[in-house]
């Protein structure tokens, strides 16, 4: 508890008061290390669901709630898509998909600062990022200036809309969760 409300001093005095919101949003991103949070995964109108991680820099490890008991773990370098009950698994170099850049905290620093947000509806806050012929949107709360979710094509070229939830900021996180499994 201690701990909390050193932070929270820390944020109101690292956070002027008459701050741009995406001053403040770069303040909050440098002093986040890892994110947990709920999802929902929309690919071509087919909605997934389940948990995530993310360890900055370049980490991820989510639990899909679906009968296939799919998870997705990077490590940095790799991404794998794994289903339990078959085993099988599929090995993607984490540097071919979008999740390079959005696994990368001072990239996107390094991008918002040079944009503009553009407000959505008087609720969300958006950045498009343009990299390598992907297209990334970015969307914050404009209310709380948390990340909320992010706009990508996948790897076969599909729209995928992630909308995150009950988000947790630098909690205790067990550092095998991005272990890969052994190649076959």
């Amino acid at each position: 508890m201690l701990k909390v409300i050193i932070i929270l001093l820390f944020i109101s005095f690292y956070l002027p008061a008459n701050s741009s919101p995406k001053e403040k949003i770069i303040s909050q991103m440098k002093l986040t290390n890892n994110l947990s949070f709920n999802f929902i995964q929309t690919i071509n109108d087919k909605s997934e669901d389940g948990k995530c991680i993310i360890e900055y820099p370049k980490k991820i490890f989510c639990d899909y709630i679906n009968p296939n008991k799919k998870n997705l773990v990077s490590n940095g370098k790799s991404l794998v898509i794994k289903t339990s009950n078959k085993g099988s698994y599929y090995r993607y170099p984490l540097n071919k998909t979008p999740l390079e850049f959005l696994l990368d905290k001072e990239y996107l620093i390094s991008k918002i600062e040079e944009l503009e947000p553009r407000d959505i509806d008087n609720k969300y806050l958006n950045f498009k990022i343009f990299e390598n012929n992907n297209e990334i949107n970015i969307f914050f709360d404009k209310k709380d200036l948390n990340l909320i979710g992010w706009q990508t094509e996948d790897i076969y070229q599909n729209l995928s809309i992630t909308f995150i939830s009950s988000i947790k900021k630098n909690q205790e996180i067990d550092g095998n969760i991005f272990k890969l499994p052994e190649n076959n």
